[in-house]
């Protein structure tokens, strides 16, 4: 029998992060305002963002990464378009002959996710979760490296 997937407020509310009326009031709030819950909670200081985005791998079974902890194949990312990691936040981190393993920081974007399966076939993608403000930091260095590498080519010709 499959496993029912859990709500992000059930899982905080079972991980004694929040209160069912902090919930409750969120959810209101959310009807009106028409934003991600858990961002929400980030923004009223209920829950750190590292609360959040634990909570959130375990309700999508991925893993939550550390991008400071992690060492970015930055030839591994030069084979996907600048687009994906630049505007839609993605970073590959590495690949093997059968995936690739990608940092995102909204596992609820559909689009995107799509888009990293394209770019990424016929490898499988491995995602894994990470702190905007880490890819935004990883995107800086992508930039910097794809900078680096056209002045190298452009200099040998």
């Amino acid at each position: 029998m499959a496993k029912k997937k859990k709500y992000l407020g059930e899982i905080l509310i079972e991980k004694g992060l929040i209160t069912n009326a902090q919930l409750q009031q969120m959810i209101e709030e959310q009807m009106r305002d028409k934003q991600f819950l858990g961002e929400m909670f980030v923004k009223k200081g209920l829950i750190s963002e590292d609360d959040l985005l634990k909570t959130l791998a375990e309700q999508f079974n991925i893993d939550y990464v550390s991008l400071k902890d992690q060492e970015i194949d930055w030839e591994v990312a030069q084979q996907f378009s600048s687009s994906l990691i630049t505007e839609n936040k993605c970073i590959p981190l590495r690949m093997d002959d059968d995936t690739v393993t990608i940092a995102i920081t909204n596992p609820l974007n559909v689009w995107v996710l799509d888009k990293a399966e394209e770019e990424a076939a016929p490898r499988k993608v491995k995602l894994v979760l990470a702190k905007v403000s880490d890819v935004d930091k990883a995107i800086v260095t992508f930039r910097q490296y794809s900078v680096r590498k056209m002045m190298s080519k452009w200099r040998k010709k």
